[in-house]
């Protein structure tokens, strides 16, 4: 057996800031008001990314032995840029602000910029790991085979571990948390096979090196934020051209705005609980008004013009890609008719010629591990899962999966609070959901299928602590409602109440909205709405 102990790295990060003064970390045995359970049961956890990382965190505070599986040599699944099952490039800043990038039990060092370098998102990760001792019974450098019902209860899974040895281990629970973007998709181009670029044509997925393309003439293909992303990149960073097709314009968010990050204008408390009082067209419409205002119409800019209905144009973000535009740095040309060589012609009848391509338009999701009998009941294809409020199957006890679902904005939030449902109920720290209840989730994931579209930041983290009993609505008094609503869903504002509840979390919301929000604090948890409140608007990651 590969036991890993823990990360290589000693790095030192902050504990959460209160009143300016430094704390020592809350450690999980902490928050119990008595003796947290002592099963010890293992739960296996496929996965050391984020995801991986907070499941393994809260099922030890409910008492489980999470054993930890990771095909790479290290932990932070896509923030390990060294990692083959990870999308990122070594010069990649995060596209989200740092207050929701995090969790709740540790934040970035103060010299960390508001969106930090990828390096610190995975020297974060390194840190949470240590502070809460997850990596001591992991098993680094192996890859999951199978993933089998056990007929005497449980679950059996195989991996190869690095010395290519096969081992089986039966575990009473195991956690599905091995990520979603990680099986690029490339679709039909025709010529496609025959470009003679001398740089080729690759996904985005395994863009790694802006300097290659140092004086090249570079297609962009996409419209998603690593396609804008990659195309603002080569613009600023010496590409003889750069080009981007796309099939349909979306609106263009900056990351922020009068600086303010954009979270704190959309990815709001308030603008969940006005889309579920509003009708789909009501909330298109308030989403139009609020892209028109802080976004711009991208014809402006020089790029085409958006659908008019903004559920069709979809959104994206990027804070160079429109300026790019406007200053002729980036060119906008429709989507593909076909390749021959290095000339590329496009449905308008253009065409120019590349020296390369990078083709920015998705993943598979990727769970080849399942066995079949586990995948059919699941109904997992490569766009969707059928899962009960995306963590369960009701007739699978004891299985769990987190985050397998699109999302539009940062995960570490929803995360921590799907990681947190799915440990409670285990560990019997909420009431479990009855089969019934559990049936009624899967028939709702079946007739509106949610993987089909991205779901939003701030929507996932108040369903899942809904959930998981960990939503301040209604646990709170006013002056806290008055507060959470108008900024961004940030971890610490689950910890307000229910179980694990931290004393200072409110302190440390308020000090979040104080530096990160567009609502001025005052007093004791008191804020005025701002402009924009009633809006709200969402965009893709890929």
């Amino acid at each position: 057996m590969l036991l890993c102990g823990s990360p290589t790295e000693d790095v030192r990060l902050a504990p959460l800031p209160v009143d300016g003064r430094r704390v020592p970390p809350r450690w999980p045995w902490q928050e119990f008001k008595e003796d947290p359970p002592v099963s010890q049961e293992r739960a296996a956890v496929i996965g050391a990314g984020p995801g991986g990382l907070v499941t393994a965190r809260y099922l030890k505070s409910q008492g489980f032995l999470p054993v930890m599986f990771e095909s790479h040599r290290e932990l932070g699944g896509q923030w390990n840029n060294e990692n083959r099952n990870s999308g990122v490039w070594p010069l990649m800043r995060t596209n989200t602000a740092r207050m929701v990038t995090r969790f709740s039990d540790l934040d970035y060092p103060e010299n960390v910029a508001v969106f930090p370098r990828n390096t610190e998102v995975l020297a974060y990760l390194q840190q949470y790991a240590a502070q809460f001792d997850l990596l001591t019974h992991a098993h680094l450098s192996c890859t999951i085979t199978g993933l089998q019902r056990d007929p005497s209860g449980g679950y059996q899974l195989t991996w190869t571990d690095a010395m290519g040895q096969q081992i089986t281990e039966h575990f009473p629970r195991v956690v599905v948390a091995s990520g979603r973007y990680n099986d690029p998709v490339i679709p039909y181009i025709a010529g496609l096979d025959s470009f003679g670029g001398e740089l080729g044509a690759i996904h985005a997925f395994h863009y790694k090196n802006p300097e290659s393309y140092r004086d090249k003439k570079v297609l962009v293909a996409g419209g998603s934020i690593s396609a804008l992303e990659i195309a603002s990149d080569l613009a600023m960073l010496g590409a003889r051209s750069v080009t981007l097709t796309s099939r349909r314009q979306r609106w263009v968010v900056p990351k922020m705005i009068a600086g303010t990050p954009i979270e704190s204008y959309s990815l709001t408390r308030a603008g969940t609980l006005n889309d579920e009082r509003r009708t789909d067209t009501e909330n298109a419409a308030a989403q139009l008004a609020f892209l028109r205002r802080y976004a711009g119409d991208p014809a402006r800019y020089g790029a085409p013009a958006p659908h008019p209905d903004v559920r069709r144009a979809g959104v994206t973000g990027s804070q160079h890609f429109l300026n790019l535009v406007a200053e002729d740095r980036i060119a906008c040309r429709p989507w593909i008719d076909r390749v021959d060589d290095r000339s590329v012609t496009f449905i308008d009848g253009t065409s120019a010629e590349f020296d390369a391509m990078i083709i920015g338009t998705g993943f598979r999701l990727n769970l080849p591990y399942l066995s079949d009998e586990i995948a059919t009941i699941v109904e997992a294809d490569e766009k969707s899962i059928m899962l009960a409020d995306f963590t369960f199957h009701p007739d699978l006890d004891g299985l769990g999966f987190i985050g397998l679902w699109p999302l539009s904005g940062p995960y570490p939030v929803p995360l921590e609070q799907q990681a947190r449902y799915l440990a409670y109920t285990w560990g019997g720290a909420i009431p479990q959901r009855t089969k019934l209840q559990l049936a009624a989730a899967l028939e709702d994931c079946r007739v509106n299928n949610p993987h089909l579209g991205y779901q939003r930041q701030n929507d996932m983290a108040i369903r899942f602590a809904r959930l998981a009993g960990t939503d301040p609505e209604g646990a709170a008094d006013p002056e806290v409602a008055a507060l959470t609503e108008p900024n961004a869903v940030t971890s610490m504002t689950f910890r307000i109440a229910g179980v694990d509840a931290l004393d200072d979390a409110l302190d440390v919301v308020r000090q979040e909205a104080t530096r990160y929000g567009r609502v001025p604090v005052s007093g004791r948890g008191r804020a005025s709405a701002g402009p924009g409140s009633k809006g709200s608007l969402y965009w893709s990651r890929r």
